[in-house]
């Protein structure tokens, strides 16, 4: 419930994201969440009605639902009847009047939404979370839909300075004003210690199983990792000779399908080290949830997890190398540092939300 004063305005702040799942959807409600702890603040949130968080035991008390689509064949489709969406995009705007909107992460259908604000003089917040499409990443065209999207935006935010520098780098670099913010956690820990359990250390890698995340790294450094340790590779992706020799390996599991919402917590509690073996990186929602449950981070000092594990105790930084990745797990296995108060990720969503929000008088 929104938080007002007696007789006092309240600012009204949409938030939509139209994905059907993954970070995307998660990252609006936290947000909107948040937006609702700050005072005299009215919150909409608007998601897409096929959103996997909905059927979630995280799933939003109150949301605005827009049909969108779950296939190529399906966003054409939908394009067709763009005039109709406008339209209700148009009564949900004049409906709740909002003073701020925030794309909390973009999509293909964003432009509507922008084109709707911009005529009714709404200030629009992009979160932007990659500068540019990661290798086999994202969606047809998303490089130049998010450039049209950001030219229709009032302040972009990022979740790494990394990715604001570049935005404001090389050929279409934009003219809008940048603001780079941590990236809050999804989940927080139920208390459980990494090595607890024991048995076997626990190593995990979750996330898009994709050739940019390192799975040939992975796959050349466990060999090397001299102690006796169980890893699983969980996620989404296409087979690919990386994924075939992981497979191979003794002490590997590889899982290769979709993880729903509500199965996070455990699978990242399940582990006690979170590797990142990263060849590039704009920053890492999985090493978020990770530090907040209170596991280990093994992470390459590539892109921008050097700013968001530089400082943090639990996590260890190493090169884009086999040997150095497992050097940073014998480190971990050997002698894992003091684990850091539980993080308040209420409060961190809270700060993530009046940041944003300052950014309009910045």
């Amino acid at each position: 419930m929104s938080r007002r004063s007696e007789g006092s305005p309240a600012r009204r702040i949409l938030v939509w994201q139209w994905g059907r799942r993954g970070a995307g959807p998660r990252i609006a409600v936290d947000l909107a969440d948040g937006l609702k702890r700050l005072p005299e603040t009215e919150v909409l949130l608007c998601l897409s009605e096929r959103a996997e968080i909905l059927r979630s035991k995280n799933a939003p008390e109150a949301v605005v639902k827009v049909a969108t689509y779950s296939s190529v064949r399906g966003l054409l489709k939908r394009l067709l009847t763009a005039p109709w969406l406008r339209r209700q995009l148009a009564r949900i705007v004049r409906d709740f009047r909002p003073d701020v909107a925030i794309c909390a992460m973009p999509g293909p259908l964003d432009m509507l939404m922008t084109q709707v604000l911009h005529r009714a003089g709404v200030w629009t917040v992009v979160i932007v979370h990659d500068a540019q499409p990661h290798p086999g990443d994202g969606y047809p065209l998303q490089a130049l839909l998010q450039r049209r999207l950001i030219r229709h935006a009032d302040q972009i935010v990022t979740f790494s300075r990394h990715v604001a520098d570049g935005l404001t780098s090389g050929p279409h670099a934009v003219s809008c004003p940048i603001t780079a913010l941590a990236h809050p956690p999804f989940i927080g820990g139920t208390g459980t210690v990494p090595f607890a359990h024991g048995g076997a250390p626990r190593i995990l890698m979750f996330g898009r199983l994709l050739p940019y995340k390192g799975l040939d790294l992975l796959a050349e450094a466990l060999p090397h990792v001299r102690h006796t340790f169980e890893c699983r590779v969980v996620g989404h992706g296409p087979q690919s000779p990386e994924l075939s020799r992981l497979g191979t390996l003794e002490t590997v599991r590889v899982e290769n399908r979709w993880v729903e919402e509500d199965a996070l917590p455990a699978l990242v509690e399940w582990a006690d080290i979170v590797v990142l073996p990263y060849r590039e990186a704009s920053q890492s929602g999985v090493g978020a949830m990770a530090i907040a449950s209170g596991r280990y981070v093994v992470a390459t000092r590539v892109g921008g997890l050097v700013e968001q594990f530089a400082d943090d105790p639990q996590a260890v930084l190493c090169d884009p190398d086999p040997a150095a990745i497992a050097r940073a797990l014998k480190t971990l296995l050997e002698a894992p540092p003091p684990i850091r108060p539980r993080v308040d990720n209420a409060q961190e969503w809270e700060n993530l939300a009046r940041d944003i929000l300052a950014s309009r008088n910045a």
